[in-house]
């Protein structure tokens, strides 16, 4: 597997392929994706949301790459200030749930153009 999705979000799951799916919140997405990092895994897209709105979306999806045989720093960097910020704006707010089928739509826009930006490494 070359290229690798991690989602909470079910309608990714069932939509692409290389997916894996943590049945959780959108922070044990972003641990998942941490501990992906740390043996290997390069970050394609940001962990974080593109808006602070989105931020409070109970769904997550990030697109990693090959797994190599060091550690990408700048990836390790990314993922631990991303679950940082996150937990930041979390213990002030709660993760809206009311418009959860709106959010996993915006999450599959998100990742498919992020998918479309990486036509090289997809």
């Amino acid at each position: 597997m070359r290229n690798l999705i991690i989602t909470n979000n079910p309608t990714v799951a069932e939509m692409k392929d290389n997916v894996l799916f943590v049945d959780g919140s959108a922070e044990e997405t972003l641990i998942k994706v941490r501990d992906f990092v740390h043996v290997g895994y390069e970050l394609i897209s940001h962990p974080l949301a593109a808006s602070l709105r989105m931020m409070f979306s109970p769904f997550r999806s990030v697109i990693l790459g090959k797994k190599s045989e060091q550690i990408d720093a700048f990836s390790a960097e990314i993922i631990e200030d991303s679950i940082i910020k996150y937990k930041r704006h979390m213990d002030f707010r709660r993760r809206d749930t009311a418009h959860g089928d709106d959010y996993k739509m915006i999450d599959l826009i998100l990742l498919e153009a992020a998918l479309e930006e990486q036509p090289l490494t997809w």
